[in-house]
């Protein structure tokens, strides 16, 4: 079963950035995209990342997003976490955002995701066609 890895890389006071990895049953990357996340905030719903640890994986459909999405499931404290599109930590509720890069694509000085909508579908595809699996968020 292929299965993601997310190794955060760097903790600021603005944003979370790490790189996520779809892991074939032998060990073998398939895919490698960066991350944007938000900053550590003791787990508090909507305002921090989510706590490191090993959680199941869903393929369901998104009210909110009109498409269907990973979503982790068991997260102590926490419910809807998808991993989404998403350029900026204002767009996440404590979900996590594949990008192809980090940048500040508006000029404020928090790190930015670029081209999200591309790595998500990067994911999605070396997913598929699994509905189930797990995250490793290290």
């Amino acid at each position: 079963m292929k299965h993601l890895i997310l190794r955060r890389i760097h903790y600021a006071k603005t944003a979370t950035t790490g790189e996520l990895s779809v892991v074939d049953e032998s060990g073998r990357v398939l895919v490698k995209v960066s991350t944007l996340e938000l900053p550590w905030m003791n787990n508090s719903p909507r305002v921090s990342c989510i706590p490191a640890g090993k959680y199941r994986i869903a393929f369901e459909y998104s009210t909110a997003f009109k498409r269907y999405l990973w979503e982790l499931k068991d997260v102590p404290g926490r419910s809807e976490v998808k991993i989404h599109a998403a350029n900026y930590t204002r767009q996440l509720k404590g979900c996590i955002a594949p990008c192809l890069s980090h940048g500040d694509i508006d000029g404020d000085r928090i790190v930015d995701g670029l081209n999200s909508a591309k790595a998500l579908q990067k994911i999605m595809d070396a997913l598929a066609p699994q509905k189930d699996s797990v995250i490793e968020v290290l």
